[in-house]
């Protein structure tokens, strides 16, 4: 499952460039009803599979941190049922009843963390198996509009330079369609995370890139008083377990 999830993002083409986060004018623009990024409206039309523009996907995501429906540290039963069971899925002939069960388990999934990239690549899977191509192409356009949105604002280098998540999961969602196998991940800030890789990535420049930083402050700033996070915790890709909190 995970080697198909890769295969299917290598063809998702670049859509927009660097578009770091800024908070003030992402909280005015998806909270005004005049605005053309309102929130409701784009949320709206991203439920009835509309494609969206790279701006849009843009404020979608990030303005959703402001929603009361976010909310980064809650369980997501729905995803655990559906990380536990990608190794035994038939991605080569997958039944019509199999397929079905995974576009509801999907759905379920979608209510808490509706812009879980491997959640939609799931919907992609699901769909094109099934012959219904428009959903499939509905959900591959969400699904790249959501990575792009990410990759964009930041370059994930460095530290000051981070690509920035509304959800911990999203990051290694991200690392796994750029094809890079990871180590457990570290927080070396209060609103940063490094995640270093097996191997260093040699850039264009020839530098060679050993890890990437993302940015989780939205995280951190949703999650409940009682909540702690520790320094370092192991994360899973293809078998989502409990989150390692204290």
């Amino acid at each position: 499952m995970r080697r198909y999830f890769l295969l299917l993002f290598a063809l998702l083409p670049a859509l927009s460039l660097a578009q770091v986060p800024n908070e003030e004018d992402i909280l005015r623009q998806t909270m005004d009803s005049s605005s053309p990024y309102y929130f409701t409206k784009l949320m709206m039309r991203y439920n009835n599979l509309e494609r969206l523009s790279p701006e849009e996907y843009h404020y979608l995501y990030y303005g959703f941190a402001y929603q009361d429906d976010y909310k980064p540290t809650a369980t997501n039963s729905a995803a655990e049922e559906l990380y536990a069971t990608l190794p035994s899925i038939n991605t080569t002939s997958p039944d019509r009843a199999e397929l079905e069960h995974i576009v509801s388990v999907c759905n379920d999934a979608l209510k808490v963390d509706p812009f879980s990239p491997m959640v939609l690549n799931m919907l992609v899977f699901a769909y094109g198996a099934m012959g219904e191509s428009e959903k499939e192409l509905a959900y591959y356009y969400h699904l790249n509009g959501i990575m792009e949105t990410i990759k964009a604002s930041g370059d994930g280098r460095t530290e000051k330079e981070p690509m920035h998540i509304i959800m911990f999961s999203h990051a290694y969602n991200v690392l796994s369609s750029m094809g890079m196998a990871y180590k457990r991940g570290e927080i070396v800030s209060r609103n940063v995370e490094f995640v270093p890789l097996h191997e260093p990535r040699r850039m264009p420049d020839g530098k060679k890139v050993r890890g990437y930083y993302f940015d989780f402050s939205r995280i951190y700033r949703n999650k409940p008083d009682e909540v702690t996070f520790q320094k370092k915790r192991t994360w899973q890709f293809n078998n989502l377990g409990p989150r390692e909190y204290k």
